[in-house]
């Protein structure tokens, strides 16, 4: 993607980092639209954010959210318990809906220790042990979109929190996690922008450290 990129599909908009990607994106100029089921979880008012009302069971929602868009982000999230596929059903409707539309750019807010991240450190077994359901649901989410015929990148970070954007930390495919790895959902946010212009990582899988 290159730095003509002007408008921004958004979906998990009400999240933690979701919001962030919006906030963000908006304060940098960009035209976002957002999918969400109640328009009262989004209160920005800005005349450059367009709400599409409606959920994933309604293809037409998603497609209406994906049209006219140069880059679809996905960062889909759950607190439910026990078996979960809401990222992988989330994305498996974004990316119809993006062939649907003839849009080829999709960043994915994935997790380390999922697929082939999934090693024997400390920090994945603690993942794994802790969040299971969650990362099968990343697991599945990942082959799902590596299997699309759109131009993707999936993003995994460590352990969230809700600090502030700092723009202080690494990116790669060989980046080292350990169990004291942190970043904010700010900071996610920003790589996922600056990825959305970038395209440094299509068809890769960087993590994130501070």
């Amino acid at each position: 993607m290159t730095n003509g990129t002007k408008r921004i599909a958004v979906f998990g908009a009400t999240g933690g980092t979701g919001r962030q990607v919006v906030d963000q994106a908006l304060n940098a100029g960009y035209e976002v639209t957002v999918l969400v089921r109640d328009h009262a979880r989004i209160p920005n008012t800005n005349e450059r954010l367009h709400v599409v009302v409606g959920d994933f069971t309604h293809q037409e929602s998603v497609e209406a959210v994906v049209a006219g868009n140069d880059v679809v982000i996905s960062a889909l999230g759950t607190n439910a318990k026990g078996p979960i596929s809401a990222c992988t059903d989330g994305v498996r409707s974004i990316a119809a809906a993006m062939k649907s539309q003839g849009v080829r750019r999709l960043l994915v807010v994935s997790a380390h220790g999922a697929a082939e991240s999934h090693d024997r450190s400390l920090y994945v077994l603690a993942v794994w042990a802790t969040l299971g359901n969650k990362m099968r649901d990343k697991d599945n989410m990942e082959a799902l979109i590596r299997s699309a015929d759109v131009d993707w990148t999936i993003v995994r970070p460590p352990a969230l929190s809700n600090g502030s954007r700092t723009g202080s930390y690494r990116t790669g495919t060989d980046i080292k996690i350990s169990l004291l790895s942190k970043i904010s959902r700010a900071d996610v946010a920003d790589v996922l922008l600056r990825e959305a212009v970038n395209g440094d990582y299509i068809h890769q899988t960087p993590s994130i450290a501070a």
